[in-house]
């Protein structure tokens, strides 16, 4: 007899590697690499030609040249919805592809998969990014989600902000499957040679933040709240790609004032390879990440898989992953109801921000037990492979 042919599932994302700059990337590149074992996985991403098997890149449409960058993601999404035929099942990841996904459910009557890993309504400030594109990007998430077949998200806060942000989405149709991690890659790294290229001083203590410079991640509370560090401190940002230029000259004069009145302030711009912020996070003391929006936050996770305490917000999905008192610590705050996430008191979450990296910096010993416990709840909790298995019985479930 022969065998039944393997699923097929189309993943649609807008980045991929070597193209990727964000959480949602992370995730679609390590779910795509498990599910491959399981299943016959096709790529279907924005930018240059891949080379990998399996990986299908899209360009712009070149009749929208020049017109707003929603209309030109529009374009591309009808593009990858016409290239999924032959497909089981279509998977979209963030807005950018959403519509995309949404088409290609319509067009070869197949079922579409949502991974929520941010919101629109949440992130009112893109309006600064898109103008009129926000509306746009808006209807293309609100159409998909509310159509879709299930939706993941990444965390319970998540499925809480989804069904805010949704309720014509019927809540069984909005199922929890975590980010993850690899483990084995995002593990410590005691050298010294990237180090020593980017200016820190491994004798020194640091914290460190890694992510982009848009106002869900809360940089500027961050660098407010560094004022108040011991002196000692290095602080380390591997921080680029900042939504405007409004909040690019925000961050640069906060941290040339850190610099008029501190020495180790060091802002690395340019995105690194993985292995260099790798030993960049082993080698911090304590990594903080100051995000007024986090869905899950993948970043605190490879942190944590790095053996290095966290301190984050307790918003979102990060309580779901930093333990309290166990891995690092969470700072508290009351946030506006409008879906920005902006501190109701801005003072009060900075001086809290500080009060918990200071805290964490004063007990060296106790934070190193943190970051060893940090990784073996990333080991324990959030790999890949148990992921992928559940996103793969979640496919099955929707064909019957």
């Amino acid at each position: 007899m022969t065998a039944p042919a393997p699923l097929r599932v189309d993943l649609l994302t807008r980045e991929y590697p070597p193209e990727v700059y964000g959480g949602a990337g992370v995730h679609v590149e390590y779910l795509a690499r498990e599910l491959r074992r399981l299943a016959d996985v096709r790529v279907h991403c924005f930018g240059m030609p891949r080379t990998e098997a399996g990986v299908t890149a899209y360009a712009e449409p070149a009749g929208l040249t020049g017109a707003n960058a929603a209309l030109r993601t529009m374009g591309v999404d009808l593009e990858m919805a016409a290239a999924c035929a032959g497909t089981d099942v279509v998977h979209s990841h963030t807005w950018y592809a959403n519509l995309a996904g949404h088409t290609a459910k319509l067009l070869h009557d197949v079922p579409h998969v949502v991974t929520a890993h941010s919101l629109e309504p949440l992130r009112p400030w893109k309006a600064e990014q898109l103008g009129g594109g926000y509306a746009l990007s808006s209807w293309c998430e609100r159409t998909a989600f509310e159509a879709a077949d299930a939706v993941i998200a990444v965390s319970e806060g998540m499925r809480r902000d989804v069904l805010t942000a949704y309720p014509a989405v019927h809540p069984d149709r909005v199922r929890v499957v975590h980010n993850g991690i690899d483990t084995a890659q995002y593990a410590p790294d005691h050298g010294t040679d990237v180090l020593e290229r980017l200016g820190i001083d491994p004798a020194r203590p640091s914290v460190v933040y890694v992510g982009r410079i848009t106002r869900q991640k809360g940089l500027p509370y961050l660098l407010r709240a560094a004022r108040d560090l011991p002196a000692d401190t290095q602080l380390v940002l591997l921080a680029g790609a900042p939504d405007t230029q409004e909040l690019a000259a925000e961050v640069e004069g906060l941290v040339a004032e850190l610099r008029a009145n501190r020495s180790g302030v060091v802002w690395v711009a340019e995105m690194l390879p993985k292995h260099e912020v790798i030993q960049v996070l082993t080698h911090a003391t304590v990594f903080v990440c100051p995000s007024v929006y986090e869905p899950m936050g993948i970043v605190n996770l490879e942190a944590m898989a790095c053996e290095t305490a966290v301190v984050a917000t307790a918003t979102g999905g990060i309580p779901e992953v930093v333990a309290d008192g166990e891995t690092g610590l969470l700072v508290p705050i009351e946030q506006a109801g409008d879906g920005s996430g902006t501190p109701l008191d801005p003072d009060r979450f900075v001086a809290d921000l500080a009060a918990a990296m200071n805290e964490m910096l004063a007990d060296p010993v106790k934070t190193a037990e943190r970051g060893r416990a940090g990784r073996r709840r990333a080991v324990e909790h959030f790999s890949w492979d148990a992921i992928a298995a559940r996103t793969l019985d979640l496919y099955r479930s929707l064909l019957g």
